[in-house]
């Protein structure tokens, strides 16, 4: 990563990362904005999470919603 910002390419890792999580862990939906801004923080070591790159990776990851458990049956 450069000292301007987060790349392209950071943001893609961060997207990947993001979903994975959120389906590997079961991360409930009212917690991705947090989740989400702790991953930023992690890769960009900084406190401050830039407004833009955290609305891309939320609004870019499609995360699939789990199927309701009666439509298994």
């Amino acid at each position: 990563m450069n000292r301007r910002g987060v790349s392209s390419s950071d943001c893609e890792v961060l997207r990947c990362a993001f979903v994975k999580s959120v389906i590997e862990d079961g991360i409930p939906e009212d917690k991705w904005v947090a989740h989400a801004a702790f991953l930023i923080r992690r890769l960009t070591g900084k406190n401050d999470v830039d407004p833009r790159v955290l609305d891309w990776v939320l609004r870019s990851s499609s995360v699939p919603q789990p199927r309701a458990k009666w439509l298994e049956a």
